[in-house]
């Protein structure tokens, strides 16, 4: 179970951390109320896990590779093998441009509370496309990576079941309910929130950020805390300047280039940030984002989504865009 960096140990720690909660709410339910919360969390930080296994593999073997997705699925709420076409192969290559399956601009370009709280359904149906275009040529082309898709699709799925009749076979007995309360909060509503909070993320980090920009197609959040209990995700102009750059390397990386991005986009901390643009900015403009430079979409018309199967195959996909 060797891993290609050490750094990992806190990935795979974190996601055990996750397993071990739930085990936890399961064995007693008087624990949920308690420990639900920080599940919630854990679920969240396994999505970001999850983009980065997606993009430097974990483990050395493919064998721990592919078990860590069928794990990370569970707790990021979607199969994460579907990270390759919705991310490495269309975001990355249009980042927030014509042709983006989760572009934020598609409706409209405004920055409000609603058209946040909207935005992981619109790019969730968008990215419906490529995810569908992806599974209909490796059906044809790659069987051995279609049969882990849908082996991946059966976990998900099953495993949400699975962990549902068996939270209603132990406390059948007890309360009424008491089953699915345990279900819920334990499981279904941590993996809701992971890749709703995964694609909010996505959306802030690309408002208003000049899409043809070099260095100024992302907003980056350098605040401590939240690049450590998120892996570094804040650090996203690096990223997607170097996609296959290990998480742990991003800090110094964007350190290299922060002088030439507009300091509009190098924000320290989330909360503040999210605190000025949807309470504060609804009374004060001024202290909401506003574009950098020209509307991703103005004068272009969208592209519909292309799907490129990567070389050779893997989930993981890290290339440079």
């Amino acid at each position: 179970m060797s891993l290609h960096n050490h750094a990992d140990f806190r990935s795979v720690l974190w996601v055990a951390l996750a397993i071990t909660l739930v085990v936890i709410q399961y064995s007693d339910p008087s624990w949920v109320i308690y420990l639900s919360p920080i599940s919630c969390y854990l679920a969240i930080a396994c999505g970001t896990i999850s983009h980065n296994h997606n993009h430097r593999a974990t483990f050395k073997s493919p064998r721990w590779n592919h078990f860590f997705g069928h794990i990370l699925t569970l707790f990021y709420g979607y199969p994460t093998l579907m990270w390759v076409p919705t991310h490495n192969l269309n975001h990355h290559q249009f980042v927030n441009r014509p042709g983006d399956a989760t572009a934020t601009w598609r409706y409209t370009n405004k920055h409000s509370i609603w058209v946040v709280l909207s935005y992981p359904f619109v790019s969730g149906y968008f990215q419906s496309f490529p995810i569908r275009e992806y599974i209909e040529k490796v059906k044809t082309r790659k069987p051995k990576l279609y049969a882990r898709i849908r082996f991946q699709y059966v976990v998900w799925m099953g495993g949400y079941v699975g962990l549902g009749v068996l939270a209603a076979v132990l406390y059948h007995n007890q309360q009424t309910g008491l089953g699915l309360y345990l279900w819920f909060f334990s499981v279904i509503l941590p993996a809701i929130l992971s890749s709703t909070v995964i694609m909010f993320f996505n959306f802030i980090q690309h408002i208003h950020t000049d899409a043809w920009s070099e260095h100024d197609h992302s907003r980056n959040f350098t605040g401590w805390w939240f690049n450590f209990l998120f892996f570094n995700n804040g650090y996203h102009t690096a990223h997607h300047d170097h996609p296959g750059m290990h998480w742990s390397e991003l800090p110094s990386a964007h350190a290299a280039i922060a002088a030439t991005i507009n300091p509009r986009l190098n924000e320290r901390n989330l909360f503040w940030f999210v605190f000025r643009q949807y309470v504060l900015a609804p009374l004060f403009p001024s202290l909401g984002t506003h574009q950098i430079g020209p509307v991703p979409g103005e004068g272009h018309k969208p592209k519909t989504p292309q799907v490129e199967l990567p070389e050779p195959t893997a989930e993981v996909v890290g290339r440079d865009a």
